[in-house]
């Protein structure tokens, strides 16, 4: 059994390699401090949505990347949570403590079932039962106006600490968004290089012959279903926190398929993908909105121009020129 999942391990690319931790801690380091510094307040609030959009990326990667799942609708649980945040801190409580642990455990809980029930198919039909799923949660989001708003969506009430109101300002979010960050992304990588996360790898590459050698496949899917629901659920919470609002527009497909075009330009094939793709994807459509109203046109043709010519994304493209470069410095 040991030398058949050694072969399958063999086959995949590492996750990340253990050098890009260095100029990684780097920026985040310069993250930090930069607010110090006089770091505008557009700036900062760029930093925020990008650090945002990564955290949901890199959930989705774990479908996407390492279990070899297309989910077209991951943007459903980034919607739950954000408007569980609403419910709860209108009806009930602000207190980010209430808050943020209720908003993620409802992205899992929902996530439970869902996948329960998508995981028996796969390629084709099971992308289609969770775009299914996100066009059930914004059409719900879209009539349920007596829960949710409906069109005009849902303002969220600033959140406290104790009864005292917590990050007001722009600076304070900003290192609020920088730790969850971090946090998340650090257990998101601790998932995915244990045995585990190379449990799901062997899947993705061979599903009948990890099955052969005695792993549930239906419980580890599952199971990978409900992570990258949570971390999801996690990003969906700030966003709403950040924006004090949550509109039907975050369960829409067209949320779902941006996070996925993140992914793929990134590349799905490491770990770090997801927030190259994400950082790349933000600074290139709000620079294109600033000079043209066709940015959304030039955005797309980008988008199929660097998928289809560079099928690892932006980091494999990286990481084999790097390769090449040392091997002809070596000749």
């Amino acid at each position: 059994m040991s030398a058949a999942y050694i072969a399958l391990k063999r086959q995949q690319r590492p996750s990340v390699a253990p050098r890009i931790w260095i100029p990684l801690s780097v920026l985040l380091g310069a993250l930090a401090v930069a607010p110090l510094f006089g770091l505008p307040i557009f700036i900062q609030g760029l930093v925020i949505e990008i650090l945002t959009f990564s955290l949901l990326a890199l959930s989705l990667n774990i479908l996407l990347g390492y279990t070899g799942l297309v989910s077209f609708g991951h943007a459903a649980f980034f919607a739950i949570s954000g408007y569980a945040v609403a419910a709860v801190a209108t009806h009930y409580t602000p207190d980010i403590l209430v808050t943020l642990p209720v908003a993620i455990l409802s992205a899992a809980l929902c996530a439970l079932p869902l996948g329960w029930l998508s995981i028996r198919l796969s390629g084709f039909y099971f992308l289609m039962i969770t775009f299914a799923f996100a066009q059930m949660v914004f059409v719900a989001a879209f009539r349920w106006k007596w829960l949710t708003g409906g069109s005009d969506g849902m303002l969220v009430s600033g959140p406290t600490l104790f009864g005292t109101p917590v990050l007001q300002s722009r600076e304070q979010f900003y290192f609020f968004a920088l730790a969850l960050f971090v946090i998340c992304t650090v257990a998101l990588y601790c998932i995915v290089t244990s045995s585990f996360g190379r449990t799901l790898i062997g899947i993705r590459e061979n599903t009948l012959r990890m099955r052969a050698l005695g792993y549930n496949v239906r419980r580890y899917k599952l199971a990978a279903f409900v992570i990258a629901a949570t971390f999801g659920g996690v990003a969906g919470a700030a966003n709403a926190l950040f924006n004090l609002f949550i509109a039907p527009e975050s369960a829409h497909w067209t949320q779902s398929a941006m996070v996925l075009v993140m992914v793929l330009i990134g590349g799905a094939s490491y770990f770090v993908g997801p927030i190259v793709g994400t950082t790349v994807v933000l600074l290139l459509q709000h620079w294109l909105s600033s000079h043209t109203e066709y940015w959304g046109l030039v955005l797309g043709i980008l988008f199929i121009a660097l998928i289809t010519g560079a099928r690892e994304g932006i980091s494999g493209l990286v990481m084999n020129l790097t390769g090449w470069l040392r091997g002809s410095a070596r000749s």
